[in-house]
């Protein structure tokens, strides 16, 4: 049987710059994710006291433009937060997480 997994949390965007959040860790578990896509945004987030990061875009999407793999495990070398590997997985690319083995992963048109 799956365990069920009851945390709560915040997340604080790569745009939200603000260096004064009053986030409050009322909870055992609670989590403050952010997201980042260069090493300004990860350099913030550490500012902002964040735990979990999503580094993003992982792969290419749309019009985006990817980190790549090697920018990727460059960007989390950095930072001590755990890094949760975020866009453009999918069924073709999904074997490449093995190879960078991030703390986490998601992503919308792989569960899809």
């Amino acid at each position: 049987m799956a365990e069920r997994l009851k945390a709560n949390g915040v997340y604080i965007s790569s745009f939200n710059k603000n260096l004064n959040l009053r986030i409050n860790k009322f909870k055992k578990k609670f989590k403050i994710l952010g997201s980042a896509h260069n090493l300004k945004e990860i350099k913030i987030k550490e500012l902002q006291n964040i735990e979990e990061i999503f580094l993003s875009p992982l792969f290419k999407e749309k019009n985006n433009k990817q980190l790549n793999i090697y920018k990727y495990l460059k960007l989390r070398e950095i930072t001590k937060m755990r890094d949760i590997s975020l866009g453009g997985i999918n069924n073709q690319n999904i074997k490449k997480l093995n190879m960078i083995k991030p703390f986490g992963f998601a992503g919308i048109s792989y569960f899809e």
